[in-house]
């Protein structure tokens, strides 16, 4: 068989013969995608899940900010900002006080070119963009607790804006569930020292922060909680099939209109399997997804839950831009093995922003081995990292049949963690 898995901004065609274990090219279940969703977008400010429609908000606001998803993200932000931002200038917003907020989390800031790409030519060069920048303290303020201790700390800009909208896109997410909604404020615009807390090495252990889980779910109920307190006005958020269509459009009370995409998404992108896999071939959705190893772990993750413990995970993911940020670098350079790096973080030994990925990456290397096909490493630098590096998907699905034996379980996910994977049977070894 051949198949295209999501890699780069190309895809990567692999062949893999069909064993009697194979169960198949696993995929998301896919709703058309709409037929014109500016349209659509238009209709969902004007008719909107349990709120009045934008126009209706808008009318009288002296300012507004409106928070866009940085490059990470695959959102449509240009399609979302048009009818958005003609709402606001046909209510009387004026647009010198209409701000577009990047929410880069911590994550870099934006480049020129990235901005320009970000939001359009024509937003970029008529409206104010600006990008958060989570370790500028003095951008931030307090807005209450978290869990009455945890300082909730958001950008002032947003917060001093007297109308407050926010957007994105729904996928599944390793902590949060799902992501849209509230992760546009947090993490999207918190401070970095709120995000020591939501990041944490508790955090990141809980049982109830995976993918696909909202109920119980501490990572979820924290943002919930911080935007009650900040404030949001309304919510367009969008989801996307695997070829980055418009598939749904969910505007309107900042939770109701994330939860009702929430569960229109989640009937579309969970699988159930009977018992868990041998091995698992995969990806990171490619781009923009797969930009580095820090991204990566949501791929990994993903995985995990449908494989044995004790089998293996193979993933590509192109990484082109390397490891990630230079905090992420200084994490895995302390990993001396997954098991002792992970008892100190538990011991809170030391803390770096970005280990958060890292502790996920190790607890799942202590469970299941990683092989990685990447551009973006040498096999040295993989190895130093933990990972069984491959030269080519193909060899390494060879290398994993050997291992496993001919009548090994085993499949194909070209989309990543897009799809949330579940097996009926806990895994074992």
């Amino acid at each position: 068989m051949q198949v295209t898995l999501k890699y780069g901004h190309t895809g990567l065609v692999v062949e893999f013969p069909e064993t009697p274990g194979f169960l198949g090219v696993l995929a998301p279940s896919e709703p058309p995608p709409l037929a014109d969703p500016p349209a659509d977008v238009a209709r969902s400010l004007a008719d909107p899940i349990r709120s009045a429609s934008l126009a209706d908000i808008a009318r009288g606001r002296r300012s507004a900010c409106v928070v866009v998803s940085d490059v990470t993200r695959p959102v449509p932000n240009p399609l979302l900002l048009a009818p958005i931002l003609r709402t606001l200038g046909e209510a009387g917003v004026p647009r010198d006080e209409t701000l577009i907020l990047v929410a880069t989390g911590i994550h870099r800031p934006s480049t020129p070119e990235e901005v320009v790409r970000l939001v359009g030519p024509d937003v970029a060069r008529e409206y104010r963009v600006l990008d958060h920048l989570s370790k500028n303290r003095g951008d931030m303020v307090e807005v209450g607790k978290i869990g009455g201790q945890v300082p909730a700390l958001v950008n002032r800009n947003y917060l001093e804006a007297d109308l407050k909208i926010l957007t994105g896109f729904i996928e599944p997410h390793l902590w949060a569930g799902y992501s849209g909604g509230r992760k546009s404020i947090l993490p999207g615009i918190s401070s970095i020292d709120t995000l020591q807390h939501m990041h944490g090495p508790e955090m990141v252990a809980h049982p109830r922060c995976k993918y696909g889980v909202l109920e119980g779910n501490p990572f979820h109920e924290a943002g919930l909680a911080i935007m009650a307190l900040t404030g949001a006005d309304f919510l367009v958020n969008v989801t996307l099939d695997t070829k980055k269509r418009v598939t749904g459009v969910f505007s309107g009370h900042p939770v109701e209109a994330h939860l009702e995409g929430c569960g229109f998404l989640s009937g579309h992108c969970v699988r159930e399997l009977d018992r868990p896999l041998d091995f698992l071939v995969t990806t990171n959705a490619g781009a923009p997804l797969d930009c580095n190893l820090y991204q990566t772990v949501k791929g990994i993750s993903g995985a995990a839950p449908a494989v044995k413990l004790g089998g293996d995970i193979l993933i590509a993911s192109a990484c082109f831009e390397g490891v990630g940020s230079p905090e992420f670098q200084a994490v895995l350079d302390r990993v001396d093995s997954p098991r002792a790096f992970l008892n100190r973080i538990l011991q809170k030994e030391f803390f770096i922003p970005d280990q958060w990925c890292a502790q996920e990456i190790y607890q799942n290397l202590l469970e299941r081995t990683v092989w990685i096909y990447s551009d973006g490493f040498s096999a040295e630098e993989l190895r130093r990292y933990h990972f069984h590096p491959v030269s080519d998907v193909e060899s390494g699905l060879r290398a994993l049949l050997a291992k496993h034996g001919p009548e090994a379980r085993w499949a194909v996910v070209p989309d990543g963690p897009m799809l949330i994977l579940r097996a009926k049977v806990r895994p074992t070894a």
